[in-house]
């Protein structure tokens, strides 16, 4: 099948299986991105599109998202939810116990606008690598994706799930056919709950997100869009580490660099970059960051390791 295909076989499904109103989260990543747009051309104002700002996203992020839904014309909600989720996280270590605590609080927030709209159903842009490190087809669950492993077991909402049939070259070549941006990064559910290790704080949040801005803008300013890495971020590690500021003494965070390259998110070789754009990266998270004395680099390929830390 080609790309045309896919994109008849979607819509189709969403034809089928939606009778009435549904509500959809749209993270503005590649997949609830893509959905997005071929939902709403299906049902129309049957449709809304609810944002989510869980206070764990990317700087610009909400921003980004509001234009997209502006520019294609759909039914749309930005939520601010943040002090709901960072508040739930309070204390909690454990990466499978945030996932499943921010996939239930964001359940909770979508049945909450989706009694406001009288929807029925609950679109998810769920693709197959999702679904399958959940544990799905009896695999063990290597980490339960907020979509899936977060899902309660009874929801007042009816599940479609369109693309969970896909995998992420094929959504990549149905938003080309669409003419849709293809060079988003896959960002997690969870956000960056999950690229901080141990507790999320509304400190670290802020550190990670300057960081993580820091990042993503050295690549994208170094490299074209078909140079750059399948998928690239920082991590804010649980440890401190001595360094020097100045002429003193300093005891600050840690931050691994996570540069991978895959086609379809099921494995992955880590990205082999120029020893000067990692320390340009480096140095200005060093030199911007206070907080942050010490930046690592990952070289661990999926498997043994996952894209994400957590």
């Amino acid at each position: 099948m080609n790309s045309s295909s896919y994109i008849d076989q979607v819509k189709s499904e969403i034809s089928e299986k939606v009778k009435g109103r549904a509500i959809m989260a749209v993270s503005g990543g590649q997949d609830s991105s893509l959905l997005s747009v071929l939902a709403s051309q299906v049902l129309g104002d049957r449709l809304l599109c609810v944002f989510v700002d869980t206070g764990l996203i990317r700087i610009g992020e909400a921003d980004r998202v509001r234009k997209f839904f502006e520019d294609h014309g759909m039914n749309y909600r930005i939520v601010d939810a943040s002090d709901r989720f960072i508040g739930a996280l309070k204390g909690v270590t454990d990466p499978e116990e945030k996932r499943k605590i921010i996939g239930k609080t964001f359940i909770d927030v979508l049945n909450e606008e989706a009694e406001n709209f009288q929807a029925e159903y609950l679109l998810q842009g769920t693709i197959a690598p999702d679904w399958i490190e959940s544990g799905g087809q009896k695999r063990d669950t290597i980490k339960s994706h907020h979509n899936v492993g977060g899902l309660p077991k009874e929801m007042k909402l009816k599940l479609v799930e369109p693309l969970r049939d896909f995998y992420k070259d094929e959504i990549r070549s149905m938003s080309r056919e669409l003419g849709l941006r293809t060079d988003l990064q896959p960002f997690p559910g969870p956000g960056l709950a999950v690229r901080i290790m141990g507790e999320v704080t509304p400190e670290k949040i802020d550190l990670l997100r300057k960081a993580t801005k820091i990042v993503e803008d050295k690549i994208e300013n170094a490299l074209k869009p078909d140079q750059r890495p399948w998928q690239y971020f920082a991590v804010l590690l649980p440890v401190r580490t001595t360094g020097v500021h100045g002429d003193r003494r300093a005891y600050g965070y840690t931050v691994a660099v996570r540069m991978i390259d895959s086609i379809d998110a099921m494995t992955g070789t880590f990205t082999k970059p120029s020893w000067d754009l990692l320390e340009d990266i480096a140095n200005t998270i060093t030199d911007e960051l206070p907080e942050i004395n010490r930046v690592v680099y990952d070289i661990t390929n999926k498997p043994p390791a996952t894209i994400e830390w957590e």
